[in-house]
């Protein structure tokens, strides 16, 4: 009988680590993450882009990022794109860092505008801005987020 008691017991402490992290988790609550950006890239079947961005949270937290998108498709063109992104998804900034899965169709001459919206398990990141250059196309790649 004892043992039975203690075997409960065992599995009420070791058990209560969990509960209580699940929990705090949950209470933190979803965080709202807003970033402002600059890409600059080239596309001709195989498209590249990079930058860097600021990203500031609702829980007070920032990071400088480094971005990187590669992929390829029926693409050509050039261009420079400033604007911003949103996070959705997100309990902590680090959340942010990965990579994402990206689809796009542009196209844009002299000044331009840029909407795309991507995914990464959980985590979505919608990105909107204007710039200038030129592009075609149509492509799927990767967009990384990193510590700067």
């Amino acid at each position: 009988m004892h043992t039975a008691r203690n075997l409960a017991l065992a599995a009420l402490l070791v058990g209560a680590p969990l509960v209580f992290a699940g929990s705090a988790h949950a209470a933190s609550g979803e965080i709202s993450c807003q970033m402002h950006f600059e890409l600059h890239g080239w596309s001709a079947f195989y498209k590249t882009s990079s930058g860097t961005g600021e990203v500031s949270c609702s829980n007070g937290q920032h990071m400088r990022v480094h971005l990187r998108s590669k992929g390829g498709g029926l693409t050509f063109g050039k261009s420079s794109v400033s604007g911003t992104g949103k996070f959705s998804g997100i309990f902590h900034a680090d959340e942010i860092l990965g990579t994402y899965v990206v689809g796009e169709a542009h196209a844009g001459a002299s000044a331009s505008a840029r909407a795309t919206v991507m995914t990464k398990g959980n985590v979505s990141l919608a990105l909107s801005g204007t710039g200038k250059g030129w592009n075609l196309g149509v492509d799927f790649g990767k967009f990384t987020v990193s510590r700067d």
